[in-house]
């Protein structure tokens, strides 16, 4: 019975304290806030507040989205709490670009989900191909890898940052743009960046790796302990 009350008490214990932390949840590019709802379940049943919004990732240069994106969703978080990001692809950039222009004192971690942090070579290949501008914006002819696309632009993190990259593609055609290995969008050279903290690749893809369920575990565990779950997975930094 002691044991029982004891369990029960750490478990409202953590509860209370992850009502403290707002997780804000950024899509990728040409998808909406419904491909992060698995996440957002997932985060909302460890006890975060979940902001999770739309932003229109086809119609503005990255510049404009992270100031689109960004604020409203910190807005959104309860005041004076830690706040925590997990991005995909295109959303990962966004919080670099805002965090390079913006203090902020309650940042907590990053986790980005296959983000093009060195630019993706299908942008190098296919930018001036007929239809790619139309399909991907303008942010999405920016994230190549050209030292004067946006991801060279941008400087090293200094906040908590891990970073979980996908080895599985279901673009075959893609991925022969790309080095091995990748996810179909983004190689997993392309996803590290300089200064992070943690980094681990998963057999995942692009276009689904948000919704995995070994992607979600390792999100909680590096939200909760600033690390990834090494111990399962041999592929790592």
């Amino acid at each position: 019975m002691r044991l029982l009350v004891i369990i029960v008490l750490c478990t409202v214990a953590v509860a209370q304290a992850r009502a403290s932390e707002c997780v804000v949840l950024l899509h990728g590019l040409a998808r909406t806030s419904n491909s992060m709802n698995d996440m957002q379940e997932a985060l909302n049943k460890a006890g975060y507040q979940v902001v999770n919004l739309n932003y229109p990732s086809r119609d503005f240069a990255v510049a404009r989205l992270a100031e689109i994106a960004i604020p409203p969703a910190l807005q959104a978080c309860a005041p004076d709490v830690t706040v925590h990001f997990v991005t995909h692809s295109l959303g990962g950039i966004l919080v670099r670009y805002y965090l390079a222009q913006h203090e902020l004192g309650q940042l907590g971690h990053v986790v980005m989900l296959a983000p093009p942090n060195q630019g993706s070579e299908v942008v190098d290949n296919l930018a001036d191909v007929a239809g790619f501008s139309w399909l991907n914006g303008p942010a999405g002819l920016e994230l190549g890898t050209g030292a004067e696309d946006v991801p060279k632009q941008l400087g090293q993190p200094n906040f908590s940052l891990g970073i979980i990259a996908g080895t599985q593609s279901i673009n075959l055609i893609l991925s022969t743009m790309l080095p091995d290995p990748d996810d179909g969008k983004v190689s997993v050279q392309s996803t590290k960046l300089e200064g992070m903290t943690d980094h681990i690749s998963l057999p995942v893809t692009h276009t689904f790796i948000m919704q995995a369920p070994d992607v979600i575990a390792q999100t909680l565990h590096f939200l909760a302990n600033g690390k990834f779950n090494h111990s399962e997975h041999a592929s790592v930094r």
